[in-house]
């Protein structure tokens, strides 16, 4: 599969900066510590990537928190799903190296990595009239082998995958007839299903009306608080980044432009140079994330 906080209460004030008594999803979620850091790393390490002469990435060096949601966002054409490419071993860098667990993931086995790392590409297409169960069940493939049959384990999976997701009672119904809100549950349900440490997904909530995406996040969420899997997701909407991430990863230019705690990295400052927008960033009355209250030209107070 396929490329930074919190404040109390008070009127918000129109500022460059918001202050954050606390860092990530902790407000949202009620979080009640009992994640656990996921085993296995996955860094950049000075990498550069291009399709063909053109560099989109360009000696970005990132060091995934383990553990943790980690959102990459930036203006369109940015590097971000470029970005994601590399770390996914879909792109090979022209300079530098990702590295897994401290590996040239180039130089690892494919097997080995994919049951490492899952990756949930941006519009996936499913095969015609595969089943929910069958395509769930796919993501068990880096688990077999030239002699190694379906096994009771392999059940196992893809069950815990359905039920994780919301979706087992949808197992026997086709792909093609589920809605947006349910195929994209599906697919996460096969990426679960690789059981891996590492899920990449590259904008999960596209193409989902408002409840959907909600939805989606707060299943990511659920999974990285049950399992403490590492997420690193794409977001284009920057509100909902800072409500469900732990990191933020801005982009610039095919850099990484500001990196930390949403309550620590967003501000008007950065809002304006990485989307070229003029903006109020102030408390989200429900998390106290940040949140962006963008400036028109129609609508500049």
């Amino acid at each position: 599969m396929t490329d930074h906080p919190e404040t109390s209460g008070g009127a918000p004030e129109a500022s460059d900066a918001v202050g954050h008594p606390g860092d990530g999803r902790t407000a949202r979620a009620g979080a009640t510590g009992t994640r656990t850091a996921g085993t296995h790393t996955l860094a950049a390490d000075h990498v550069s990537l291009a399709y063909d002469e053109r560099r989109v990435v360009e000696d970005l060096s990132l060091t995934v928190a383990a553990g943790k949601i980690t959102s990459i966002v930036g203006s369109n054409g940015c590097g971000k799903s470029t970005l994601l490419r590399g770390l996914a071993r879909l792109l090979k860098p022209v300079g530098g190296a990702v590295l897994l667990d401290g590996e040239d993931i180039r130089s690892m086995p494919t097997k080995q990595v994919a049951t490492t790392l899952g990756l949930l590409p941006q519009s996936p297409v499913a095969p015609d009239g595969i089943t929910v169960a069958d395509l769930v069940g796919r993501g068990r493939y880096p688990h077999q082998g030239w002699f190694r049959r379906w096994t009771a384990d392999d059940d196992e999976a893809v069950a815990d995958a359905l039920a994780s997701t919301g979706t087992l009672d949808l197992a026997e119904r086709s792909v093609d007839e589920l809605s947006g809100g349910q195929r994209q549950r599906v697919w996460i349900a096969m990426a679960l299903a690789q059981r891996t440490d590492l899920l990449l997904l590259d904008e999960p909530t596209t193409f989902l009306d408002i409840a959907h995406q909600i939805d989606v996040l707060d299943l990511l969420v659920d999974l990285n608080e049950s399992r403490g899997t590492t997420v690193v997701m794409v977001l284009h909407d920057l509100d909902m980044a800072c409500r469900y991430s732990d990191r933020l990863v801005a982009m610039r230019d095919g850099r990484v432009h500001a990196e930390g705690a949403p309550g620590d990295v967003v501000d008007a400052q950065m809002v304006r140079e990485v989307f070229g927008l003029d903006s109020l960033v102030v408390p989200d009355p429900i998390t106290g994330t940040p949140t962006l209250v963008p400036m028109g030209r129609h609508h500049r107070g």
